[in-house]
C-alpha cells in the first residue's frame, strides 16, 4: 500500500512540475455528467482535472516547494487543476462552469509558486487570453508605422506633386551642373 501511495505522489508531482499552475477547487454535489464535461472544457484550452486524495497533494506540494498555506485549504472533497500552459482560460472555465452550475466552488489556487485567494482567480480568468494580448501588444507596435505612413501620404497630397512627377526635375537639375562642366571653358585672350 505504501508503495502505491509512493507511485501517486510521484505522479501528482509530475503534473504539479509540469504545470504552471494549480487550482483547487471543491467539488461537492457535481454529478458524474458535469464533472465529465468540466473535464472537457479544460482539456480544450490544455489543462485537467483530477481526483486525489488531500493527503497525497499535501506531500506533492510539499515536495514541489508549494506555499505552506495550501495545506489549509485541502480539505472535503477536493479536485485538482492543472494545465500546460493557459491558465487563463483554465480559470476562465471554471468561473463560467461555476456561474452555470454554482459548481465547483473555486479554493485556492497557486500560480509560478504563489498562493492565490479566489479573487485573485477570478481575476485571471476576466483577463484576455495568451492569443488577445499577443494580438494587442502587435496592434500597438504596429500603430507607430501606420501613423507614420499616414502622416507622410497627407503630406505628399497636400502638396500636390506625387512623388513620381518630382523626380524628371530633379534629374533635370541635377544634369544642369553637369553639362556646364561638359562645355569647354574660355581661354583668355
Amino acid at each position: 500500500m505504501k508503495e502505491l501511495k509512493t507511485l501517486l505522489i510521484d505522479d501528482l508531482l509530475k503534473r504539479v512540475n509540469a504545470s504552471p499552475f494549480l487550482f483547487v477547487v471543491d467539488y461537492t454535489g457535481l454529478k458524474v455528467a458535469k464533472f465529465a464535461e468540466l473535464r472537457k472544457r479544460l482539456s480544450a484550452v490544455g489543462s485537467e482535472i483530477h481526483v486525489f486524495k488531500n493527503n497525497l497533494v499535501k506531500k506533492a506540494a510539499e515536495k514541489a516547494g508549494y506555499p505552506g498555506d495550501l495545506s489549509a485549504h485541502l480539505t472535503g472533497q477536493s479536485a485538482f487543476v492543472t494545465g500546460a500552459k493557459d491558465v487563463f482560460g483554465a480559470a476562465k472555465i471554471l468561473k463560467n462552469f461555476q456561474a452555470e452550475f454554482e459548481k465547483p466552488v473555486m479554493k485556492v489556487g497557486v500560480l509560478d509558486g504563489n498562493l492565490l485567494d479566489t479573487a485573485a482567480i477570478k481575476v485571471l480568468a476576466d483577463l484576455p487570453s495568451r492569443e488577445v494580448l499577443l494580438a494587442q501588444l502587435l496592434g500597438v507596435l504596429q500603430a507607430p508605422g501606420s501613423a507614420l505612413a499616414r502622416v507622410l501620404q497627407a503630406k505628399v497630397d497636400k502638396e500636390g506633386a506625387p512623388a513620381a512627377e518630382a523626380a524628371p526635375a530633379a534629374a533635370a537639375e541635377e544634369a544642369a551642373p553637369a553639362a556646364e562642366q561638359a562645355a569647354p571653358a574660355e581661354q583668355p585672350a
